[in-house]
């Protein structure tokens, strides 16, 4: 089914009010899920919006206020309070932007949250004020390490982003050969996730993904990829989170946000960064290969593309569920 870019962001805002989430709370989040949309990453986008649902509908809702428990001139730590990610991530963003603005760094971490989303979108914000950023985030233990069929980490995504005199540079990837939302969307779908990416519980290979969300994803990067995870893991750790997370729980997110004139000149370090991204994408391709890209021209290409057609297409099944969701609350919520 297609939406206009505006149709697909009040759904997601009204399955959000539906689910107990203020006017403010809703369209944050529902701005979160429409990124993903744009930028093609649909797994993380209205399909998310029906897991945020059913967890809520399998624990029960226990939120509460976000609030600080420790917190210096440079770093703060939260409680997410059992809150959406996309909410806890966003307040730890505004504040590690604020004490960097003011001090030059900041560190700041929050603990008991899930769904933390993209980091990269926590990495335009720092990058839009000028700041340089690194974000990492832990979760259940979804992924197997290197040499492992059992999770012991989750697929943990870091992100770097860098303010530029144009477009800044972002790198966000998880740590994982497949994300958690991925294999949930085929499951929703009828379709299989690739080979080699996850294990059953008894350690086999498979391709259903009831089975692989049932036991657990291959890392990403062989050796390399596994040890990336576990010190985002460890990071998770450091933000408050327990070693290993229950399952949709208690997840670790950390960002820290600097001022590039720390080091020297902020006009000087924007006009490097822009040029060692042209540098790259000067460089000359594989024979037959496409224009070499710097880490999130695609996604930004696609955003923009999308906003230009003002579409977004949504699988008929992720709508009809998404629909009965919304249908399930009184109209009271979803007003």
């Amino acid at each position: 089914m297609r939406f206009t870019v505006s149709e697909a962001r009040d759904l997601a805002a009204r399955v959000m009010a539906g689910l107990g989430h203020d006017v403010a709370d809703s369209a944050l989040i529902a701005d979160h899920l429409i990124d993903c949309e744009l930028r093609g990453l649909g797994y993380g986008g209205l399909a998310r919006a029906i897991s945020i649902a059913e967890r809520l509908a399998r624990t029960g809702d226990h939120r509460r206020a976000i609030r600080t428990l420790h917190e210096t001139p440079v770093s703060a730590r939260l409680d997410g309070g059992d809150q959406l990610g996309y909410l806890v991530a966003h307040r730890a963003t505004q504040i590690a932007i604020d004490k960097a603005e003011a001090t030059g760094i900041a560190v700041v971490g929050a603990s008991d949250t899930w769904y933390t989303g993209m980091l990269s979108y926590y990495a335009e914000m720092a990058a839009a004020r000028g700041l340089v950023s690194v974000i990492a985030s832990n979760a259940s233990p979804w992924v197997a390490p290197h040499g492992a069929t059992e999770g012991r980490f989750g697929t943990n995504p870091i992100c770097f982003g860098f303010p530029s005199a144009d477009e800044p540079v972002i790198w966000d990837i998880g740590t994982s050969a497949i994300i958690h939302a991925e294999v949930t969307l085929a499951g929703r779908l009828g379709r299989q996730p690739p080979v080699d990416v996850a294990f059953d519980a008894e350690g086999r290979p498979t391709r259903d993904p009831a089975a692989a969300l049932a036991g657990a994803f291959a890392a990403w990067g062989g050796a390399k990829g596994s040890g990336l995870g576990i010190v985002v893991q460890l990071l998770g750790i450091m933000a408050g989170s327990k070693p290993i997370p229950p399952e949709l729980a208690g997840f670790g997110f950390v960002i820290i946000a600097m001022r590039p004139d720390l080091m020297g000149s902020a006009d000087e370090f924007r006009a490097n960064v822009s040029a060692y991204a042209e540098a790259v994408r000067g460089a000359r391709p594989v024979e037959g290969g496409a224009p070499v890209r710097m880490p999130f021209d695609r996604s930004r290409a696609d955003r923009q593309r999308r906003r230009d057609l003002d579409a977004i297409e949504i699988p008929d099944e992720i709508c009809r569920q998404l629909d009965a969701i919304v249908a399930r609350q009184p109209a009271s919520e979803t007003s």
